[in-house]
């Protein structure tokens, strides 16, 4: 029976060990993925980098408060759709979740399928709108344009708003950022804004337009970039913790495996003694 259970064992090892061989090859091509993905969204994160800034500055230099009243908040979390990511989906949906606990008068715009699942279950009312099918290919700005329409063509006010994201930092770290976001109502009241010519409230409402698609653009780069260098990290610690099992399984088996020998050895040898006592 202890040959038996021996031999149980031994094949129990051999098909973890198989496993977690394959787990490896497929963590291992993730992270080659994720890096050329990664060098191809840091080259374009530069060349995106002027719109968002541009617009904030603009805010800036005008003076652009929120809006006075109780329309309640809009938060636009921009996420994606894939996962294995490290915290990236999560850190946006616990600033969320706090947000909303503090002002229960307030409107989610989801970009992305994960931070809606984190949502759905508490926070379900709280959801105005759900983006999916992003993160497959890079965005561009028609798909930040298209974000934007369907938000304006939602009709949801707001006082008070923002866009939250994950600004990339470095190849191993990225920190959760909030953007302010302000209705057109918010614009055309400026302190500053009559020192700009030709103003009407087409060209605001035109501005206005642009200048959320040029912010949502801008967040859907800086978050394209830490989640792809994020997973990279993700899948090169996956390995490693891979081919960690994989020695200890290893030395296990081999273990197992001279255990075995050497009982069956010592069987053979207690039956040839045996036999040899009684002849």
């Amino acid at each position: 029976s202890q040959q038996v259970r021996g031999m149980a064992t031994l094949k129990m090892i051999s098909i973890r060990l198989k496993s977690v061989k394959n787990i490896q090859k497929i963590t291992q091509s993730m992270k080659m993925v994720s890096a050329a993905k990664y060098t191809k969204a840091e080259r374009e994160l530069k060349l995106a980098r002027p719109y968002g800034i541009g617009a904030q500055e603009f805010y800036k230099k005008a003076e652009v408060k929120d809006e006075e009243g109780e329309k309640g908040q809009l938060i636009i979390a921009d996420s994606s759709d894939r996962g294995l990511c490290g915290a990236v989906h999560s850190s946006i949906g616990r600033i969320v979740k706090t947000d909303i606990a503090a002002n229960p008068n307030t409107k989610v715009v989801i970009v992305g399928d994960k931070v809606r699942n984190i949502l759905q279950r508490l926070y379900a009312k709280n959801i105005a709108m759900v983006v999916t099918e992003v993160g497959r290919k890079p965005a561009v700005f028609g798909d930040a344009a298209l974000v934007a329409q369907s938000i304006i063509n939602s009709g949801i006010e707001f006082s008070k708003g923002k866009i939250l994201f994950n600004a990339f930092r470095t190849v191993v770290s990225f920190r959760t950022t909030e953007m302010p976001l302000y209705s057109q109502n918010a614009v055309a009241n400026a302190s500053k804004l009559p020192v700009y010519d030709s103003l009407d409230s087409d060209v605001i409402q035109s501005y206005t337009e642009f200048s959320l698609a040029s912010l949502l653009f801008y967040s859907m780069k800086e978050n394209a970039t830490s989640e792809q260098s994020s997973r990279m990290t993700a899948m090169d610690n996956a390995s490693k913790n891979a081919g960690e099992m994989i020695d200890k399984l290893t030395m296990t088996f081999n273990r197992t495996r001279q255990a075995v020998i050497t009982r069956e050895l010592i069987e053979i040898i207690s039956g040839a003694a045996a036999l040899e006592t009684k002849n």
